[in-house]
């Protein structure tokens, strides 16, 4: 799980309720990168007074994000991460941005403004995205549950999403690497919203074409719709220039799953550091100017791009299947991993029974 980082916290807010449109299924996810309290000029420990090194990536740039384009031109995270709809990213941006002023009456007084990080997917087909039902109070919720310990699954930001075809949602893995007799972790959270069914593939079995093979009824396009945000966390001391190599390699576990990375697909990755962070007030009260840091070297990054290969790849899969059945604004069931197999009566791999806990399909 990304919160096997220390440090790293994850909460959700479930958005559900009638709407002219057929229904709200949608959410907040939020994942705060350390403490969040305090107030007081130098007396804070969260992220806008002393910013996270962070870098992003975009494979294909489908997509309503806001925030990265100063992370990627400054190296640096300041906020909490929020997830949500792509509708809804405006109402998680001024939510993001009312946090900061409550905790900092400097920010837009005598100091710069802030910038807050959202990320979204679009959950239309299932949730009535047009009602735009998240609200602010939402944002705080999600906020306001961060813990370490979190669903996935269709929960949070991930209530609404449809991965290859499927129920898809919320998913989490992390790895543990030692470096010069220090253990550190590298964690990731995803969102799935993207792929087309018959190119499932799970342990490099064609899952999601044995499973459309003993459905012909169903609807087979072969598009790679949607799209599928990635967030990397780590207490590794990495820079803002590492980060981003290391985001780049989310790709090869989409590629594993089968996903390709379509013209209508968003694949956006954010990924941040624990380590070394950045003071916001240098160079004021004789505050140093000139920053001190331990890095990683070059040569060790090949384990770290492993790691994020084969964590990105269990994270999609565990959107899968820690997702369940539901029913949309439209009344048509969008099927887990789990009941759209045991209806194809197509057996998953073994190896993934301890992804999805207790599962009947793989017994």
């Amino acid at each position: 799980m990304i919160t096997d980082v220390p440090g790293v916290l994850v909460g959700h807010a479930n958005v559900r309720g009638n709407s002219a449109g057929g229904g709200l299924f949608t959410g907040v996810t939020a994942i705060l990168p350390g403490p969040s309290s305090g107030t007081a000029e130098g007396g804070s420990k969260d992220a806008f007074d002393r910013k996270y090194p962070a870098g992003m990536y975009v494979s294909n740039g489908f997509g309503k994000s806001l925030g990265l384009v100063q992370v990627d031109e400054l190296g640096c995270l300041e906020t909490p991460i929020l997830l949500t709809n792509t509708l809804s990213v405006g109402t998680c941006f001024t939510a993001l941005a009312q946090w900061a002023l409550d905790r900092h009456p400097q920010i837009g007084d005598t100091t710069g403004t802030v910038n807050p990080v959202v990320m979204e997917c679009n959950d239309g087909p299932i949730n009535d995205i047009r009602a735009m039902g998240v609200g602010a109070e939402d944002a705080f919720r999600a906020m306001d549950a961060a813990s370490a310990t979190f669903e996935e699954g269709a929960v949070g930001a991930g209530s609404g999403m449809t991965c290859f075809g499927l129920k898809g949602g919320i998913g989490s893995a992390s790895r543990k690497l030692t470096f010069d007799g220090a253990e550190f972790t590298i964690g990731i959270l995803v969102m799935t919203n993207f792929g087309s069914l018959e190119r499932l593939r799970i342990a490099g079995e064609p899952i999601g074409e044995r499973i459309c093979a003993a459905q012909s009824h169903e609807t087979r396009d072969g598009h790679d719709k949607g799209s599928i945000v990635s967030v990397i966390a780590t207490d590794l001391p990495l820079d803002s220039r590492q980060l981003k190599r290391l985001a780049k390699r989310v790709t090869v576990g989409i590629a594993r799953c089968g996903g390709y990375i379509g013209n209508g697909s968003g694949e956006i990755v954010l990924a941040f550091s624990t380590a070394n962070r950045i003071d916001h007030w240098a160079g004021e009260s004789g505050r140093p100017m000139i920053d001190t840091a331990a890095r990683l070297n070059d040569n060790a990054m090949d384990d770290c791009f492993a790691a994020v290969a084969d964590m990105s790849e269990e994270a999609i899969l565990r959107s899968l299947l820690r997702a369940h059945t539901v029913v949309g604004r439209t009344g048509k069931p969008t099927y887990c991993l789990k009941d759209a197999a045991a209806r194809a009566e197509v057996a998953l791999p073994d190896c993934i029974r301890d992804l999805c806990g207790t599962c009947g399909t793989c017994d």
